[in-house]
């Protein structure tokens, strides 16, 4: 498995979210499952987030309890799209390395064309 960036988590976290607002126990498990990261690794990510303005908490009582969700700002719906953007470049980039073995070959052949 590949070490996961901490700007990748920020993003698996607001592609979460702009599904809909969710409890932080949920959020992080949604994400847990996918990557499989540990909790206390995604609620830096969530403050951080909270802190550029890209998501806001309320709390809201269920079976007695006081329970913290998370909903996406404005900013944080802009930037789910920029890493959508970001994320199909990069992906792009990386598969033109992995399997595109010949890339050197061809760029060689040009230079002597």
């Amino acid at each position: 498995m590949f070490q996961i960036s901490s700007s990748i988590l920020e993003a698996c976290v607001i592609a979460v979210l702009h599904k809909g607002d969710a409890y932080g126990y949920t959020l992080t498990q949604n994400v847990r499952q996918r990557i499989g990261i540990s909790e206390s690794t995604l609620y830096p990510v969530l403050r951080r987030l909270e802190k550029e303005g890209h998501l806001i908490t309320y709390e809201e009582k269920q079976s007695g309890r006081l329970r913290r969700y998370y909903r996406l700002t404005e900013s944080g719906m802009l930037e789910y799209e920029k890493n959508k953007q970001k994320w199909a470049e990069y992906c792009q980039r990386i598969e033109s390395i992995l399997y595109d073995n010949n890339q050197d070959q061809k760029e060689e052949k040009n230079e002597t064309l």
